[in-house]
């Protein structure tokens, strides 16, 4: 299984709430509706460990696909990549992580 985890930020000054509203609907279901997509999930970032440090990230999204043909069948085509540039213009900064998931 493939996970895309994406760590991000909103700029400064946007607002949360907004933006929230924006992704618990809008953003969901074009998520969960890429093709191959086994399960995605949107959190937002309490705490990290030790509990001295500060989170780097405030919002975490994933997204498995089976394998990494679906992840690029869907991710790294030129619309979604589009789609992506589009959508990175409501955040800050940000990291994508794709990893392949090995336990059974």
């Amino acid at each position: 299984m493939i996970r895309l985890t994406v760590l991000y930020n909103l700029p400064a000054g946007a607002d949360e709430a907004e933006y929230l509203a924006w992704r618990r609907a809008n953003h969901a279901d074009y998520v969960n509706g890429m093709p191959g997509v086994l399960r995605s999930d949107f959190a937002r970032v309490e705490s990290i460990s030790p509990s001295s440090s500060v989170p780097a990230y405030r919002f975490q999204t994933t997204v498995d696909w089976p394998d990494y043909d679906s992840y690029a069948a869907a991710f790294l085509n030129e619309q979604a990549q589009a789609d992506l540039r589009k959508n990175l213009e409501r955040l800050g900064d940000y990291l994508f992580v794709v990893s392949e998931i090995l336990n059974d």
